[in-house]
């Protein structure tokens, strides 16, 4: 599991998290997981984006190679 490490939070801010962490019946470390797992989620906004990007890396006007094609050879490749 990563650790993460969050510098420079104001104090009112961690005293409210105490807070909401108290009245959720858990740690201040249980409750800012809780927060963060809630909002690791890609939108589907997020995810069109970094699909456009990965289109934006692959250069215009060159063909490319279906993938079936690509795993049979990488299959049938004896060498392999």
């Amino acid at each position: 599991m990563a650790q993460v490490i969050v510098r420079n939070l104001e104090d009112d801010v961690v005293e409210r998290l105490k807070l909401k962490a108290e009245l959720h019946g858990r740690s201040l470390e249980q409750e800012l997981r809780e927060i963060l797992r809630a909002a690791a989620p890609l939108t589907v906004e997020q995810k069109l984006a970094l699909m456009r990007r990965a289109q934006a890396m692959t250069p215009k006007g060159v063909k490319q190679t279906p993938s079936e094609i690509l795993i049979r050879e990488d299959r049938d490749d004896p060498d392999r």
